[in-house]
């Protein structure tokens, strides 16, 4: 099975800190926690998720009244923002700030669980897209969108 890079940053568990050295070189037998670089993006990545899961985000809609999106290297984007400053940001990079944005609240997790599913192909959520404080992917593959649509597991529609 292939697995994707950024499946590693949501592998959950992390290894365990020892206290005793090992008696062949005199250091911990595990790697800390704290100090493993890899095992730090798996924590700030999992809470971001969480955090994205529990939170209501503004979700532009198109003409047709759909959840606003965008297709890139064959994944469809559902476009999501943290607020109206950063819906804002992305209307006026796009050069669009004169005209009304119409959005809907919706929660992450049902953007994440329900509407992603949805769409036909892969899919993910692109968090305050084009925002100069960074944005956020989350893409379609195990531990973010259900295992029936994540890539990394083959999942079809």
């Amino acid at each position: 099975m292939r697995r994707s890079k950024l499946l590693d940053l949501i592998d959950w568990p992390v290894p365990e800190e020892t206290s005793a050295p090992s008696e062949a070189s005199g250091t911990s037998s595990a790697p800390r926690p704290e100090g493993d670089p890899a095992a730090a993006a798996r924590r700030e990545f999992a809470v971001l998720l969480g955090e994205f899961r529990r939170a209501a985000v503004l979700v532009p809609l198109d003409g047709a009244g759909d959840l606003w999106s965008a297709e890139q290297n064959g994944v469809r984007w559902i476009c999501a923002f943290s607020d109206e400053e950063a819906l804002a940001r992305f209307a006026a990079a796009r050069g669009e700030a004169g005209r009304e944005w119409v959005y809907q609240r919706v929660l992450g997790a049902r953007l994440l669980d329900v509407m992603v599913p949805m769409l036909p192909g892969p899919a993910g959520v692109a968090l305050d897209a084009g925002s100069d404080e960074g944005g956020v992917l989350f893409p379609p593959v195990a531990g973010i969108v259900p295992d029936s649509v994540a890539v990394d597991l083959g999942g079809t529609r």
